[in-house]
């Protein structure tokens, strides 16, 4: 065989292996999202899959996988093949904070992940119930100190930034207060 009939076998083998390749993506694109249905971090990511499936023009599940701050969303990612369909709609509690606070982690952030974008930005409020009697936040800081481990506060998880800010608050921490992480976000 030719120089020249070897190479066109070989281009036409080619072409026809792309053909008989399903464009990406061809079936449906799961969105594990790390916390639980109707909080703003799911709703934020049922408005990014509905764009993307819009886009795609495929659908977008979202998948609820809440708990061990990331661990079960991100263990999930990180044992799916790397193939595009299976994505991770993760904060920096996942990624960054983990590996800092837990001495097991049963992903690798880095190796495990590919960075797609950033999603969103968001800023942090303190609310407290109207039957608190503290209207800034100084007033809740000498509330928390004039009753020392009474006044608790509501986190997505150990780790989280809420989590790590309030933590990182000496006038807080001076309160001895503490989180209650939970899907209900409830302590008693």
């Amino acid at each position: 065989m030719s120089t020249a009939r070897g190479l066109l076998l070989a281009a036409l083998c080619s072409f026809g292996f792309a053909l008989a390749q399903t464009p990406f993506p061809g079936k449906p694109i799961r969105l594990i999202v790390t916390s639980p249905p109707g909080g703003s971090n799911d709703i934020l990511n049922r408005i990014v899959g509905a764009k993307l499936a819009e886009l795609l023009a495929q659908p977008v599940l979202i998948d609820n996988r809440p708990g061990a701050s990331g661990f079960v969303a991100a263990e999930i990612v990180a044992k799916s093949p790397p193939d595009g369909y299976t994505l991770l709609a993760a904060t920096e509690a996942t990624l960054v904070a983990n590996p800092l606070f837990f001495r097991k982690v049963p992903y690798d952030p880095q190796g495990d992940f590919a960075p797609v974008t950033i999603a969103v930005e968001i800023g942090y409020v303190l609310l407290v119930h109207p039957s608190v009697p503290a209207n800034s936040v100084q007033e809740l800081i000498a509330l928390a100190r004039s009753k020392p481990g009474a006044l608790n506060y509501a986190s997505s998880g150990n780790g989280s930034a809420f989590h790590i800010g309030m933590g990182c608050s000496s006038a807080w921490r001076a309160s001895r207060s503490c989180t209650c992480p939970s899907r209900a976000a409830r302590c008693r």
